[in-house]
């Protein structure tokens, strides 16, 4: 019986891989490279949604890891309970920070700048000038404070804001300061000019951005979603854009991919990105490092890195 290892890579296009295992190409394709039966390490295809990512698993009876490609692990949850107890589910910690909080950046920066307005303005010849809203001395207000999280903080200090301040599950010291808990959320967006969303996509997130959060956010205020598309409610997030009181831009959303025809599309104050990032040239190497590193691991019996949780625990 051979030890399967399941890539959405050719074998040869990641170098330090370890000898003894046997690698299969699988990237979501209809047919299976090979008997899911034999696979014990998995590595989710990337940006292929839950129902692929999802669909070998039930038949890996010998299956001790699931690697996702993303920082995210909510695609690969509906298949937890298919597989064999002890399976340990590990992210792609590490590989989308850079990538994802220059997405960020770019987001805050050409909502409050207006870049959008003056692309529409240099297709129809017109010159759009005026003031507009500058980062600095804004207030920036970031949910979800891990890796991806910090690296947004990172990349928002020279820019002279007026405070970050960060939220996540529970109460702890950072590098760059006190993370606050998720419970004192409504009481620090009215304070913000700026609120990031970057936490992860669970039972408790999910829709945690109602009409109620929306409600309490400072008129004018930008909200940026990098985190999922869930996270928010679609229809509390219209109602609140078609009055004007704030404004957005979103890398995800619910439905996605957006389909043609749906509202937001033609939102008011709305900045739209297609899922964009993590699928840049930095991921490849990045994701490769991660690849190899986990693998040797693996073959030598020692602890994974990136564990979020083992199954039947």
């Amino acid at each position: 019986m051979t030890v399967d290892v399941w890539l959405p890579f050719r074998s040869d296009e990641i170098e330090g891989l370890p000898e003894g295992l046997t690698y299969r190409y699988w990237d979501g394709d209809q047919e299976f490279p090979a008997d899911p039966a034999d696979c014990a390490f998995y590595a989710v295809p990337y940006m292929k949604g839950s129902e692929i990512a999802v669909r070998p698993m039930a038949a890996m009876t010998s299956l001790r890891v699931v690697q996702t490609l993303s920082a995210g692990v909510d695609h690969v949850q509906p298949g937890l309970g298919l597989v064999p107890e002890g399976v340990r589910l590990c992210n792609a910690r590490g590989v989308h920070e850079a990538s994802t909080a220059e997405l960020t950046l770019a987001l805050i920066l050409a909502s409050l700048r207006g870049i959008p307005d003056f692309v529409r303005g240099q297709d129809r010849e017109e010159w759009r000038s005026g003031f507009r809203p500058a980062l600095a001395d804004k207030s920036v207000l970031i949910v979800g404070y891990g890796s991806v999280g910090a690296a947004i903080e990172d990349r928002l200090a020279p820019f002279e804001l007026a405070r970050v301040a960060r939220v996540a599950r529970r109460e702890r010291e950072s590098a760059r300061g006190l993370v606050h808990p998720l419970s004192r959320l409504s009481e620090l967006l009215p304070e913000a000019d700026v609120v990031v969303l970057v936490t992860p996509l669970t039972e408790e997130t999910k829709g945690l951005v109602n009409a109620d959060f929306l409600a309490r956010m400072k008129d004018g205020a930008l909200l940026v979603n990098v985190a999922r598309g869930g996270v928010v409610d679609t229809k509390a997030l219209l109602a609140e854009l078609e009055i004007g009181r704030i404004t957005a831009a979103v890398d995800v959303t619910d439905p996605e991919p957006l389909p043609a025809g749906h509202p937001l599309w033609h939102a008011p104050g709305l900045l739209i990105s297609p899922h964009a990032g993590g699928p840049t040239s930095a991921f490849w190497p990045r994701v490769k490092r991660l690849l190899s590193a986990q693998l040797n691991r693996f073959a030598q019996g020692e602890r994974l890195e990136n564990v979020v949780l083992t199954t039947g625990e």
